[in-house]
This record gives C-alpha cells, sequence and structure tokens, in this order.
C-alpha cells in the first residue's frame, strides 16, 4: 500500500482484508512509505511468541489487556490495558499474552517487512 505519488489515502479499516495468522491472532494493515499501522486482534489466551525486531513499536491497546514479557530472560512483565500505550525499542525481545479479548493498534517504522512478505512465521505457526 506504500505509494511514493506524494498523494493521500484514506482507508477504512472494515474496509481492509482481514489476515487470519492462526486460530487466536488475525490483523488488518495499512502501509504507508516510512510507518505501518495494523489493528491487531487476540482472542483470550492467545500467544505472540519471543521475537525481536529492528522496527520501532508502539502499542495502543483498543480493547482488553496484553501481558508482555520483556528482554533475553522474559523476566520483566507490562500488563498493557485498553487506552495504555507501550513504546517498545528496536531489536528488544518480547512476547504478549491476551489476558482477555484484546484490539491493539501497533505502529511500525519502518514498516515490518516479514508482515508485507508472509514471513512473520513466529505468529502463523510459533516458530522463532
Amino acid at each position: 500500500m506504500s505509494d511514493k505519488t506524494g498523494k493521500a489515502h484514506l482507508h477504512n479499516w472494515e474496509d481492509m482484508p482481514l489476515e487470519k495468522l492462526n486460530d487466536d491472532i488475525d490483523r488488518r494493515l495499512v502501509t504507508g512509505t516510512n510507518m505501518m499501522i495494523a489493528h491487531v486482534y487476540i482472542r483470550k489466551g492467545g500467544i505472540v511468541p519471543k521475537h525481536s525486531h529492528h522496527n520501532e513499536q508502539i502499542t495502543y491497546i483498543l480493547s482488553g489487556a496484553l501481558k508482555f514479557l520483556m528482554g533475553d530472560a522474559q523476566d520483566e512483565e507490562i500488563i498493557v490495558r485498553a487506552g495504555e500505550v507501550l513504546v517498545i525499542p528496536p531489536h528488544l525481545p518480547h512476547s504478549a499474552e491476551a489476558l482477555e479479548d484484546t484490539v491493539d493498534v501497533d505502529v511500525f517504522n519502518p514498516p515490518r517487512e516479514d508482515w508485507l512478505d508472509g514471513t512473520d512465521a513466529y505468529l502463523r505457526d510459533g516458530s522463532s
């Protein structure tokens, strides 16, 4: 969806394709030249396995709650609830578990190439 024409593009979340990643996680993406925004829908108990990436990430919880475990040892716990925002710096390992049905907005800079080309196996099949 990136466009180098210099034109603005209006999107409606409900019109964006819903991508099923696994039994517990679905998402919708909008990508610009330098940023990506995603709606991620995680059912209660759904797990985002430990991973890291070179992208800076901002996660805003619209509804529900996620429990993040941070760092190589996964020894820092942060619970993010509706209305709260978590900023995750590049290269910081993290995982998440949905404590309830959750809708989160993730913003990445630069866009997540693995999400765009389908090589995000950690979400699709739980591998690292």
